[in-house]
């Protein structure tokens, strides 16, 4: 069996442990070819342009048959 605590962890200590647990909210830029909100430094995945260049052809979906 291996070493044991001899006290119990206080709550101060363990919020302090975890102080730096929190989520950090996603940073979401606008494209400026479609005005969608995509990750920085990545491909826009609605349309495809990468800073004012189209990178890769999106097809548009087709719409479902009634």
């Amino acid at each position: 069996m291996g070493p044991l605590p001899k006290r119990k962890f206080s709550v101060g200590r363990t919020h302090r442990r975890r102080a730096h647990h929190a989520l950090t909210p996603v940073m979401l830029v606008t494209c400026n070819h479609c005005n969608e909100k995509h990750l920085p430094h990545t491909v826009c995945p609605s349309c495809g342009f990468y800073r004012n260049r189209e990178v890769v052809r999106i097809e548009k979906a087709a719409s479902p048959k009634e």
